[in-house]
């Protein structure tokens, strides 16, 4: 068996890797970051010339007709260069529940619609496994739908031209589409500035069902091994850029007219950013099948990747800070940004902890 990426694949790496180089420098990620939109609108039109933002939307609705494969050259290459838009939240969380609204994943294929899900409520759910808990309302309106109810720590909600909303019908829970206006919106303060939260309130808001009660079930499965899984990717980048900078540094700084690295303390720390990223690299791109050839493993396989990953790109941004001394620790410097976006990576969804319960739960009821 092959378990090399396609030449295709390694093509559209690079065409990822030089792209983002020219677009997203550091200088223009700080930038970015304290501008009141958060990110560049205009990227996302380019990403869809690109055909990135379709890779997995069939062609009948102006997709490639890829796999979500594919899509992770690009997760592990946004993490890399810190990109600040919709993209995790777009296409890995929201396009499961689009499968049965062409016209949405037409609109996400073409770069004219963003999205994101909204589950978490104050008090009550705070990830997918958890949905069967919430009290947002959806009421029958006519013909259509309405939507009542308070969600947070929504996932670029500032971006988002569609918020999926998990809501509570009279005939179970569902999912459905809203388009809220900016008034209900609220961005709330989070560490990492590059990837916004926010706080959504709303009143009888006109919606679109999209995933019945009785469908409901395996597309939220699908949701968060989507989500772990591009998270562990995204994690692997940053472990890989955080690996580059150590590395470089302790090349180029020297004590005593000899280059840091030369020195065990120094050697040994790179050392060990490298084989954690190896490893968290290898279980990403196992999980990253799985989900891609719908593996029933997929659900494990991805909490496990997004576990190590999570804490191998914390560890190495931690490591990385250390070695760079004084330097390091200052604002200028692009490693707090990787830090701080490999500390959300590992929060989302539940910390380390939470997705090895997952891990020893599948094990122990095998």
């Amino acid at each position: 068996m092959d378990f090399a990426f396609t030449d295709e694949q390694e093509m559209l790496r690079h065409q990822a890797r030089s792209f983002l180089a020219t677009e997203f420098p550091a200088e223009r990620i700080a930038e970015l970051s304290f501008s009141e939109a958060g990110w560049d609108e205009s990227s996302w039109r380019t990403m869809a010339e690109l055909g990135w933002t379709g890779l997995s939307i069939p062609e009948e609705h102006g997709g490639a007709g890829m796999s979500f494969l594919d899509e992770s050259v690009l997760f592990e290459e946004l993490g890399y260069a810190l990109y600040p838009g919709p993209y995790l939240s777009t296409v890995a969380l929201t396009l499961p529940a689009f499968a049965d609204a062409p016209d949405l994943l037409a609109s996400v294929a073409a770069g004219t619609a963003t999205a994101t899900v909204a589950i978490a409520e104050p008090g009550g759910p705070s990830s997918l496994e958890d949905a069967g808990g919430v009290r947002t309302e959806a009421l029958r309106a006519g013909r259509g739908w309405s939507v009542t109810g308070t969600k947070e720590l929504v996932c670029d909600l500032a971006t988002a031209g569609h918020v999926v909303m998990v809501a509570r019908s009279e005939e179970g829970v569902g999912m459905w589409s809203v388009a809220p206006p900016v008034s209900s919106r609220r961005v709330t303060s989070t560490m990492d500035r590059s990837r916004r939260l926010g706080r959504l309130v709303l009143e009888e808001e006109p919606a679109r069902l999209l995933v019945g009660p009785e469908h409901l079930e395996p597309v939220l499965r699908q949701m968060r091994s989507r989500g772990l899984a591009a998270l562990a990717l995204e994690a692997v980048g940053i472990a890989q850029k955080a690996f580059e900078l150590a590395r470089d540094y302790s090349k180029e700084r020297k004590q005593f007219d000899k280059a840091i690295g030369a020195y065990q303390a120094i050697s040994h720390q790179v050392s060990n950013i490298y084989i954690d990223m190896e490893l968290a690299r290898s279980l990403a791109y196992w999980a990253a099948w799985c989900v891609a050839e719908e593996d029933p493993r997929a659900p494990t396989a991805a909490a496990a990747a997004k576990a190590l990953a999570s804490e191998a790109a914390v560890a190495a941004c931690e490591r990385s800070i250390q070695i760079h001394g004084g330097v390091g620790f200052t604002w200028e410097h692009v490693l707090h940004r990787y830090y701080k976006r490999a500390q959300w990576i590992s929060s989302f969804e539940g910390g380390v902890s939470a997705q090895r319960a997952v891990v020893a739960s599948s094990l122990l009821d095998a």
